[in-house]
């Protein structure tokens, strides 16, 4: 299994933060597309909180289909909110021709034992071919997955 370092960085406009994991990003240009002027993988950093008012960022921020991108509002407990996710249901939608989405806060066990926590959703692998294993990289439309 690939294993990528867990990196997470976070931006803020002062009201809301955004946070990343790069590690988690299937790379479906969601957010680009969607929010151009806050999200652009040509500029440094590629975050830019200042684009856009909250409301907007927060409404692209959850169509994020791997969970890569999250958000808090500043001032927030971070606790609190992981209570909530821990009493949701867990939803697992298996995308056509994508990864199985699982939605809700999970724990995942690595090979080494250590304990993984995800929240909101993960994107799970289902070709094979992710660098990324078991997380979806987005390799299922270069090796033109079906299922």
């Amino acid at each position: 299994m690939s294993e990528t370092k867990d990196i997470t960085k976070e931006y803020s406009n002062g009201e809301v933060t955004i946070v990343w994991k790069p590690s988690l990003c299937m790379h479906s240009a969601l957010c680009t597309t969607g929010l151009p002027e806050v999200f652009d993988p040509k500029a440094q950093p590629w975050i830019n909180a200042g684009g856009a008012d909250t409301e907007r960022i927060i409404e692209q921020v959850k169509k994020c289909p791997s969970g890569a991108l999250s958000y808090y509002y500043n001032g927030t407990s971070a606790s609190r909110e992981t209570e909530q996710a821990d009493k949701e249901e867990r939803l697992v939608e298996a995308v056509p021709n994508g990864p199985l989405m699982i939605h809700g806060r999970l724990s995942i066990k690595k090979p080494d034992g250590s304990i993984l926590q995800k929240d909101t959703k993960t994107a799970f692998c289902r070709c094979g071919a992710s660098g990324n294993k078991p997380f979806c990289d987005g390799s299922h439309r270069k090796v033109g997955f079906e299922g």
